[in-house]
């Protein structure tokens, strides 16, 4: 841990001159985590039917949380079209519902640490699915924003953190695949739900379309409640915030750099497609094309760079070196012309962004030295995060509006800050790692 207390099962840093500075082989940490007092070290399975199955429940809650708040590109459209609504005020509520899952992970990661995730499981599946019923009934902006943002919003931060840190806990070599795999359910509820929404509309109408989204949430949150299974671990006293983890610099550099990407990745997305309506020309029905093709390319970039992480990069370099692509992609933004050249660039950047979500979770948890603690550090990583994508859509917005319309000193500032906090990255997993190019934690 980064402070020298020695508790039951914890590491302590000052144990040798390699765990001093954070580094630890195989056999240190496990020599480390023998002399704790009275608490037996066991080795994560690392694979198995049971290891691999709880892949489905973190992949479904990743579905119905960032996969049905990423894909609000098409309830946007409507909202704008029915309500007669700015598309500022309107976007509002997608970005509420991706901040709230954040910030709740925090809260949800904690309390998983605590032996709760299968409640948060069913009770956060529960109130996503309440909100989707009750976006159905919606007629104006206030109800569609508790619905939607606020409901669905803190149901998806219950959801998702238990599931993804348990994943987490029975992984060690194969943790970054793993994790990539659940990480999917973003891009395939991305594709999912939109689609849903946006072809049955016509054939139902809307209402009953979010009700399609609500009835295959239930049958998806009952599969995977009931494949859900937390690894049996010791469980310690802990607060909601570890305010020790931030005494360890590389945990706290981590952070930094992820502020600054997530400051600026969501943003990509978001004004992607009111680029391709205002600067290239694109129907508005047509540019949410653009969604469905960044999620839908993304599926496969996850599991790829997953196992690129594991075998070949480790988890932290492979993260913060497809965040400095990504920036690359936001600098390459500028160049784009035309239609051709606008699907070309969804596919390339949909791909990279892939990359960089599927192992952020994976990179996260590498700095967790206590497998315990897994769902509060990650927690912490998540809601700093969550203030980042809060802030992030309205400066970029705020950068067009100076700018007369133009996109391209926005395109510059998210190229920028996703650079810079891609190197932090990279210099976090220097510190961590010392001259190795990958650690594995118990």
């Amino acid at each position: 841990m980064p402070d020298q207390t020695l508790e039951k099962g914890s590491i302590s840093p000052g144990a040798d001159s390699n765990t001093s500075k954070g580094v630890f082989t195989d056999d240190e940490l496990l020599r480390t985590l023998s002399v704790s007092a009275a608490v037996p070290v066991e080795e994560p399975p690392d694979g198995g039917f049971l290891a691999w199955s709880q892949v489905v429940p973190a992949h479904i809650a990743n579905m119905m949380s960032w996969g049905y708040g990423t894909g609000f590109a098409v309830f946007q459209l409507y909202y704008k079209e029915t309500l007669g609504l700015p598309a500022s005020q309107v976007s509002w509520i997608g970005s509420i519902q991706i901040f709230l899952c954040f910030v709740v992970g925090m809260v949800s990661g904690r309390l998983s640490d605590a032996g709760y995730s299968k409640h948060l499981y069913i009770g956060g599946a529960a109130l996503t699915v309440f909100g989707m019923f009750v976006t159905s009934l919606a007629t104006s902006y206030w109800q569609i924003l508790l619905a939607q943002g606020f409901c669905s919003g803190i149901g998806g931060g219950l959801m998702f953190m238990p599931a993804t840190a348990n994943v987490a806990t029975y992984f060690k070599k194969k943790r970054s695949l793993a994790v990539a795999f659940n990480g999917c359910g973003s891009s395939t509820g991305a594709i999912l739900f939109p689609a849903v929404v946006q072809f049955l509309t016509p054939q139902i109408g809307f209402p009953w379309a979010v009700r399609v989204c609500g009835f295959i949430s239930i049958f998806l949150a009952f599969i995977g409640f009931s494949i859900l299974k937390p690894r049996e671990l010791r469980r310690i006293p802990a607060p909601i915030v570890d305010w020790s983890a931030f005494k360890y610099m590389p945990y706290t550099m981590f952070c930094i750099g992820a502020f600054l990407i997530y400051f600026s990745l969501f943003t990509m997305l978001i004004y992607i497609n009111s680029f391709a309506r205002e600067s290239i020309g694109l129907s508005e029905r047509e540019s949410i094309n653009f969604v469905l093709i960044t999620s839908a390319v993304a599926i496969p970039a996850r599991p790829i760079f997953g196992y690129l992480a594991d075998r070949y990069v480790g988890p932290v370099n492979t993260f913060g070196l497809s965040c400095i692509a990504l920036g690359i992609m936001a600098f390459a933004w500028i160049g784009i012309r035309n239609r051709p050249e606008m699907y070309a660039y969804s596919v390339v950047m949909g791909f990279v962004n892939g990359a960089a979500q599927g192992i952020f979770s994976s990179a996260a948890s590498s700095f967790v030295q206590d497998v315990r603690k897994m769902g509060t550090w990650i927690g912490m990583v998540f809601a700093i995060c969550g203030f980042a994508t809060l802030a992030g859509p309205p400066t970029m917005g705020a950068i067009i509006d100076a700018s007369g319309g133009k996109y391209i000193w926005a395109q510059i500032w998210a190229g920028s800050t996703i650079v810079i906090g891609g190197i932090l990255i990279l210099v976090t997993s220097r510190m961590l790692m010392g001259k190795s190019t990958k650690v594995y934690m118990v």
